[in-house]
């Protein structure tokens, strides 16, 4: 019995969203720590009264979101890299917030946010060509 339970844990905790995220591996090194620099300077310098702002145009308003950490995985979608972060609004609801970041010249910046998940929930976008 005991090894069904942690079984069925480590099933649970394998399967978990986390698990899921998209990565590539071929974006490595100083290219995967420069694009990740990038949306952590952007929520910083972008940031006022302490929260991060984005206006959800679903939901039809502007939302003031605590920074909570940026996930690891990076994927390519046609022009731009695409890397998220989580954050919460002040009802403790979680947004996956998903960078759009270019690189020009050797230099990594991110050119727009976009809500991808609330509480899990998934948003459909598309920007490749």
């Amino acid at each position: 019995m005991k090894k069904a339970v942690l079984l069925g844990l480590a099933v649970a905790v394998g399967l978990s969203a986390n698990a899921f995220a998209a990565d590539d591996p071929s974006i490595e090194g100083q290219q995967r720590a420069d694009i990740k620099a990038s949306m952590a300077a952007h929520i910083e310098t972008t940031k006022y009264k302490d929260a991060y702002l984005i206006f959800d145009a679903v939901a039809g308003g502007l939302k003031r979101l605590k920074f909570d950490h940026v996930h690891d995985g990076i994927v390519r979608k046609g022009e731009f890299f695409v890397s998220c972060a989580d954050f919460y609004d002040g009802d403790k609801r979680l947004y996956d917030i998903d960078f759009l970041v270019v690189e020009e010249d050797g230099k990594y910046r991110v050119v727009q946010a976009l809500v991808h998940k609330i509480d899990g929930d998934k948003r459909k976008y598309h920007v490749e060509n």
